[in-house]
């Protein structure tokens, strides 16, 4: 399905709660003086400008990043990435992912993209041919099996589809399987949005019982974004997570208590 445009949701809780890990994991990642590979199945458009009427239209952003940031330490790389992202585009610019990865990664790392939705991936090759990305219009489960084992083999995979296709909830794990398979040293973060219906549970219960290495699960939970909302709360399913990721799990769900009317996790 091709129907879905991130713009609308840009910036939201789930944004906050994954753009924030993804910055900390490629910090850690880039202290060593090694190269990496990044690499993101369903990249969107890279660059999103929260004025848009897309996303006035919803007001997700107002209640995520508009209210998240200040809870935030200054020196936290997500903050980093998101100064350097306004000096360059405009105090409206938000980066999604792949623009998270770009102004994390280093000269010489290397970073391979695809989005398969015509209009997306056409604003992803835009934003992304200054940073020397390798975009391409493909489907992105096919694609991390393609890319794999990427050259640097170590690295970083973000799988983070937009779940409008309910079969991705049972296709994801054998992905998973087989990626690592491949790429045994390779990080593999798989984003997941937590529903009322709890379409993401079958999925994590098929991952936890694969036994894979270093596997960490982080969730947090954030009031609907408006009346008839089904998303409650965003996780991710971290495979080979890096040392320090449940440290730094910890203070994303001490930003996401601060949120909450209650001040609980």
């Amino acid at each position: 399905m091709l129907s879905y445009q991130h713009i609308y949701h840009a910036g939201n809780l789930a944004d906050v709660h994954k753009h924030a890990l993804l910055a900390a994991l490629l910090s850690y990642l880039t202290r060593k003086d090694k190269p990496l590979s990044y690499i993101e199945t369903h990249a969107g458009r890279g660059l999103y400008a929260l004025d848009a009427v897309e996303a006035k239209k919803t007001g997700e952003a107002e209640a995520g990043i508009g209210r998240a940031e200040a809870f935030f330490a200054p020196d936290h790389p997500y903050l980093r990435v998101l100064g350097e992202v306004r000096a360059r585009y405009g105090a409206a610019a938000y980066p999604g992912s792949p623009l998270v990865a770009a102004l994390s990664l280093r000269p010489g790392d290397r970073m391979h993209l695809a989005d398969l939705h015509p209009q997306e991936f056409a604003a992803l090759s835009a934003t992304m041919a200054p940073y020397g990305a390798d975009c391409r219009q493909e489907d992105g489960m096919h694609f991390a099996l393609a890319r794999t084992p990427p050259d640097p083999r170590r690295g970083l995979m973000l799988i983070d589809p937009s779940y409008e296709v309910k079969a991705d909830y049972a296709a994801l794990p054998p992905l998973i399987g087989k990626v690592h398979a491949k790429w045994n040293v390779g990080v593999i973060v798989l984003w997941y949005p937590i529903l009322a219906s709890d379409a993401h549970r079958q999925m994590l219960a098929t991952l936890d019982a694969m036994a894979l290495p270093k596997a960490l699960r982080h969730e947090v939970a954030f009031p609907p974004a408006r009346d008839g909302h089904g998303m409650t709360g965003s996780g991710v399913f971290v495979v080979n997570a890096p040392f320090g990721t449940e440290e730094e799990t910890g203070k994303i769900t001490s930003v996401f208590a601060r949120l909450r009317p209650d001040g609980r996790p």
